[in-house]
């Protein structure tokens, strides 16, 4: 079905992909918690490509006529299963950090609190 060049090409791309996101992980550009969405995703990714049958018969399970219209649909499906959870981490991030901001401005005027009674 896929030419052995082309399948060639991609598994050679997937493990490149793996290579970046490990060393991501390696410089601590990512946390290990959302390395492992990177990695489920090249895990998915090297799937496909190594057996791309598994492809068609899932989308001929769902019943969608043309291949390629399944595969952009399923693509699809997918970057937005991952922006959905890149935008919840997201949404957890800005929650601790407005927490933060707000613990800290009622520490500073503690501390101010004293130092002005200090001073008295």
């Amino acid at each position: 079905m896929i030419p052995a060049t082309l399948r060639l090409s991609l598994i050679i791309a997937v493990l490149c992909y793996f290579v970046v996101i490990l060393y991501f992980l390696k410089q601590k550009a990512l946390n290990l918690k959302y390395t492992l969405l990177w990695l489920v995703a090249g895990l998915v990714m090297g799937i496909l490509v190594a057996v791309p049958e598994l492809l068609v018969k899932i989308i001929h399970i769902f019943g969608i006529q043309d291949n390629m219209n399944g595969l952009f649909i399923f693509a699809i499906g997918f970057i937005i299963m991952i922006l959905l959870s890149l935008t919840s981490i997201a949404s957890r991030q800005n929650r601790k950090i407005r927490t933060l901001t707000q613990e800290l401005a009622i520490l500073e005027k503690r501390v101010r609190d004293l130092e002005k009674k200090r001073t008295e």
